[in-house]
């Protein structure tokens, strides 16, 4: 009898183990919301496929390279290996253009003119991702998707250098569209994400510049520019806040 008893306790409490750890592995699998933030450093270009100055037209541009940064706060849509991730980023994009105005006559030296750029921006990213490394607490994710961006014109600053002309004042497209493609790497609740972000339309509207003609003062257009923000970007962020959606209740676990 104490033997039964014995045998029968000893298949309940292995059957209530495997309970339990189906149970775990269930909610893993089931899907989840993550919350988090993130922050790093970006890498402008600004891809100049049209520059004319004063009925010239100019080739050779040189694009240099400069330090940005931005913090962004993002929601991330599991399901399974695949999730949807929307993201809303403070952005402080930097760059310079730089070509020379003596380009199209050899005969004289070189004159270099620079446009710097500061462009301050609110973006909001929605991403497509797929996890094909997913083995707790380790994880790899591709994600591609598209970029909404609004220049804030208030802290955007763009300068020119020996163009020739006074008082240049150039307006930037408010509302700009970009095409993102990246990597993520995360260890438990810490990631490393890296991307590269194609712009998809030209940021310059329009360039006025004040000309002086028999002390009669007219504002002109000579100056045209077509021009597309390419970024490339790293940042490091952390997840503070899970909700996993459970058969019976939600789970709320904070980091």
């Amino acid at each position: 009898m104490k033997k039964n008893f014995l045998l029968i306790s000893a298949l309940f409490l292995s059957t209530s183990v495997l309970k339990v750890e189906e149970q775990k592995q269930s909610s893993q699998t089931e899907p989840k919301v993550n919350i988090g933030l993130k922050a790093g450093f970006n890498s402008s270009m600004y891809f100049t496929s049209r520059l004319q100055l004063d009925g010239q037209r100019f080739e050779d541009i040189q694009n240099n390279y400069k330090v940005g940064y931005f913090a962004a706060l993002f929601f991330r849509f599991n399901m399974k290996r695949h999730f949807i991730q929307p993201e809303f980023t403070y952005n402080v994009n930097k760059g310079d253009i730089t070509f020379d105005k003596n380009q199209n006559n050899e005969t004289l030296p070189p004159d270099f003119a620079t446009i710097r750029s500061t462009i301050h921006s609110l973006e909001i990213p929605l991403l497509y991702g797929y996890s094909f490394v997913k083995s707790h607490p380790y994880g790899m994710a591709f994600f591609i998707g598209p970029k909404l961006e609004y220049i804030w014109k208030r802290k955007t600053k763009e300068e020119f250098s020996n163009f020739g002309h006074d008082n240049i004042q150039e307006e930037l497209h408010p509302i700009n569209v970009s095409s993102v493609i990246g990597l993520g790497v995360n260890i438990s609740n810490i990631f490393f994400d890296f991307r590269y972000e194609i712009g998809l339309t030209n940021i310059s509207k329009e360039i006025i510049y004040e000309k002086n003609i028999n002390g009669e003062i007219s504002h002109e257009k000579g100056i045209v520019i077509n021009r597309h923000k390419n970024v490339l970007s790293f940042s490091l962020g952390v997840i503070f806040l899970i909700i996993t959606v459970a058969k019976d209740f939600p789970e709320f676990i904070s980091f």
